[in-house]
């Protein structure tokens, strides 16, 4: 078992070295073979097919979506340079405010899976496009309880739904990507209801933005955001929102 890597100890991480892993990963995402022959990774992506149902229109300027997959400065990464985003926070869902700190979550104890929660103008892109990104290129749906270096059930991969709407978006569109077979395993993603988020630690958020040339960033989450680019450019604008 891989221990859970601290802060500190994910800022340190050098395993390619920070410009050198970035770049060899993106140079990976054009080898990738975008099917079920590979497994997902970091520089093998799948673009997902479109989501063949689409719940009506909100008639409103934002709606929201909160997503878990593994460590929240990938996620927050890649949904902060997609088109229509209005803002993106890391923090933790599933768990109750009183244990929503970090140290806690990461004792895999408190039900908090590490989160973002995504506020978008559905007018600008829908909610379906956004699950699309989620299993293209910012998480691999096929592992329980963990991401790569990241284990536990903090790291669980969850769509946290906050009306009906959504929940029939996600259910009929894991249903899809099941149907079509473009992952080598099953689905694990849980849906679950929204019970409430909590932004984390301030030094989290826009962790990616601030440290790009951090080893575990460059490694891990650097290569999400190329993916976006590359496999869903329609969907990749170049200049971030920020959280805050």
């Amino acid at each position: 078992m891989t221990p859970k890597p601290t802060p500190r100890a994910r800022a340190r991480f050098i395993a390619l070295g920070g410009a050198a892993a970035a770049l060899a990963a993106v140079a990976a995402i054009a080898l990738g073979s975008g099917s079920a022959d590979a497994a997902w990774s970091p520089g093998r992506p799948v673009r997902a097919p479109a989501p063949a149902f689409a719940a009506p229109i909100a008639n409103a300027a934002e709606e929201t979506a909160v997503l878990s997959g593994g460590c929240f400065w990938g996620l927050q990464g890649v949904f902060e340079h997609v088109r229509g985003v209005k803002q993106v926070l890391a923090g933790y869902a599933g768990g109750t405010r009183a244990t929503a700190q970090y140290e806690t979550v990461s004792t895999g104890m408190t039900g908090h899976a590490e989160s973002v929660k995504i506020v978008f103008d559905p007018r600008q892109i829908s909610y379906g496009e956004i699950l699309r990104i989620y299993f293209s290129v910012a998480t691999d749906p096929t592992q329980l309880n963990r991401q790569f270096p990241d284990e536990g059930p903090q790291y669980r991969g969850e769509i946290f739904y906050l009306n009906a709407a959504q929940k029939e978006e996600a259910e009929r569109y894991i249903a899809q990507l099941g149907a079509a077979k473009i992952f080598r395993d099953k689905i694990v993603t849980r849906l679950d209801p929204f019970s409430g988020f909590f932004p984390a630690e301030a030094y989290h958020q826009d962790y990616l933005l601030r440290h790009p040339d951090a080893g575990y960033i460059a490694t891990f989450d650097l290569p999400k955001v190329a993916a976006l680019k590359a496999l869903l450019p329609e969907d990749y604008r170049p200049n971030p929102v920020r959280s805050l």
